[in-house]
């Protein structure tokens, strides 16, 4: 019977949840105003400087790290369904997948997020290599502002997840309370990952 109390209790609206997506919808707006901000400054600067810089950028390469992101919310949301069944930690072996619990697939999903943002830290370095710095033309303050930003929001998501799942390790028992943060966690997740993706069509495929 509290089981399916507490499984009611995640369930249902909460402050937390209608908080953080009040929260992220001020977010949206902001990344909104870097995509104005990118598109106003590529027709302003014209198809000249735009033609030139974008040939510096590995689109193979860039493509990879972006599944990887996309892939990670895949796991985040298998870590959600955990959560939600209120298994925090594994119950077979470490192979055994399908018996993952929380833990386990938010710890995935921090591995394969930290790569997409060390995919992009040696990125900049190979641009910079070529020229292409914040200060060298409008393209390069753009590019780096807007993927920049996004990096930080991605590393401010890993640190969230690390901290879900150091409190959990520290709990006695897994609540509702910790489950629905790990909810919560994951919109912000998923909010990083579709925000990436138009900004990886507005870069590197509309070039």
């Amino acid at each position: 019977m509290t089981s399916n109390v507490d499984h009611h209790k995640i369930t249902r609206p909460n402050a937390v949840a209608v908080g953080t997506i009040v929260w992220l919808s001020s977010e949206l707006m902001f990344f909104a105003a870097l995509f104005a901000m990118y598109f106003t400054i590529r027709a302003v600067q014209g198809p000249g400087i735009w033609g030139e810089s974008t040939t510096l950028l590995d689109l193979p390469f860039a493509a990879f790290n972006t599944t990887i992101l996309v892939l990670s919310s895949v796991t985040c949301q298998f870590g959600v369904f955990a959560a939600e069944r209120f298994q925090n930690r594994r119950t077979g072996t470490i192979f055994q997948v399908s018996k993952w619990g929380m833990r386990e697939w938010f710890a995935l999903t921090v591995l394969m997020g930290g790569y997409f943002v060390s995919g992009q830290v040696y990125e900049y370095a190979v641009l910079v290599s070529e020229g292409l710095t914040l200060s060298s033309n409008a393209y390069g303050s753009v590019f780096y502002v807007t993927t920049g930003f996004h990096g930080l929001h991605v590393v401010g998501g890993l640190i969230a997840f690390l901290i879900v799942m150091v409190r959990v390790s520290k709990a006695r028992r897994f609540t509702s309370q910790q489950a629905t943060t790990a909810i919560v966690v994951s919109y912000y997740w998923h909010f990083v990952d579709v925000v990436w993706i138009a900004l990886f069509s507005a870069i590197y495929l509309i070039k």
